[in-house]
Order: C-alpha cells, then sequence, then structure tokens
C-alpha cells in the first residue's frame, strides 16, 4: 500500500512543556477526512508512539484521540526535570520532529 509522510497530512505537528515533568505533542488535521485516515491507518498509537521515541509505554502519561478538534495528542513524562542540569529542550519544543516523517498507509 502506498504511504505519505505524516507532515504532508498534518496541519500542525507540535510539541511544548506540559509543566515541569512533561512534554505535551499535538498532531492537528484541517479536515476529519485527513484525520480519520491518520487515526484509522493505526500510524500513530500509544505503541507506534513508544517505539518511535524508544520509550516505555508507562513514559506515557496520556494518549487522546480529540475528534472535536481533528487532533491526536499525548503527553509523556520527561527523563529529568525541564531546566535542570543535562535538560537538552527546557521549553518541551524541539521534540516532534521525529513524527514527521511517520509513514501513513494511504488508500489508493
Amino acid at each position: 500500500m502506498p504511504t505519505k509522510k505524516l507532515i504532508d497530512i498534518a496541519k500542525t505537528i507540535r510539541s511544548k512543556n506540559a509543566g515541569v515533568d512533561k512534554i505535551t505533542f499535538d498532531i492537528i488535521f484541517r479536515n476529519e477526512a485527513e484525520y480519520d485516515l491518520v487515526r484509522n491507518s493505526g500510524a500513530i498509537t500509544r505503541e507506534t508512539v513508544s517505539a518511535l521515541y524508544g520509550i516505555e509505554d508507562e513514559r506515557i502519561s496520556d494518549f487522546v484521540e480529540f475528534d472535536p478538534a481533528y487532533a491526536i495528542k499525548f503527553t509523556i513524562y520527561r527523563e529529568r526535570p525541564s531546566g535542570s542540569a543535562g535538560d537538552p529542550d527546557i521549553f518541551g519544543a524541539q521534540q516532534y520532529a521525529p513524527l514527521m516523517n511517520v509513514d501513513v498507509p494511504v488508500p489508493n
């Protein structure tokens, strides 16, 4: 089956600080059809997020498919508190990049 990169389907892919111990991610779509395509494909799930980021499922505190906003949202626990020694991204704003290249199966 052919695929498209998530970056070519989603309107917005972002990450941001969600408090001292968490980073939240938003994948927002322009319309219901794009949202349903990704949601129904299985390309973005708790399991695929765990694999993509190389983390245990327990580090994902929330995973939500939010139909009213055509959005998939998830939050992960940080390895260390925001701003602490060794924290590479205080604002959590640079963590979304791996999501951009996720392959989403698209029907012919």
